[in-house]
């Protein structure tokens, strides 16, 4: 859940096409996500510089989650003949869901849980507004 929190705050308010590429480059090690939130056991890392940042890093997991979303979305968008590249990501946001239980056997016969953290992930994106100039007060306006 941690993760994929701070992958979505990431890319929240880029253009769909800018948030494919920044992911993609994050699965290569290009580009780092910076943690902001959830900053334990979060090491320091260089690329970290580029975001203001100095925690940073790359969740591989997330970032393929976040990856097929934002590819889905584009696919949506086709569908629906929609600029795809005028889609900017207005709103991402990322729940947890209910953990998921199971037991590890730990020495002298005791068990402790082994759980995992999933997470519902919501995703918006719109076209970008075209900016209309304001007309200009003229003489023949009423």
């Amino acid at each position: 859940f941690k993760n994929t929190r701070e992958t979505a705050m990431a890319v929240r308010g880029m253009t769909l096409k800018r948030a494919q590429k920044y992911i993609a480059d994050v699965l290569v090690h290009k580009d780092a996500i910076p943690f902001r939130r959830y900053t334990g056991k979060i090491g320091r890392h260089a690329q970290g510089k580029l975001h203001k940042a100095c925690q940073v890093g790359w969740p591989k997991k997330s970032a393929e989650y976040v990856q097929s979303l934002l590819q889905n979305a584009q696919a949506n968008a086709d569908a629906k003949s929609l600029d795809a590249s005028a889609l900017v990501v207005t709103h991402i946001q990322v729940n947890q869901a209910q953990k998921q239980r199971r037991r590890t056997y730990r020495a002298h016969g005791r068990i402790n849980p082994y759980m995992s953290s999933p997470c519902h992930i919501e995703l918006v994106c719109e076209e970008k507004a075209v900016a209309v100039p304001k007309p200009k007060d003229d003489a023949s306006a009423p």
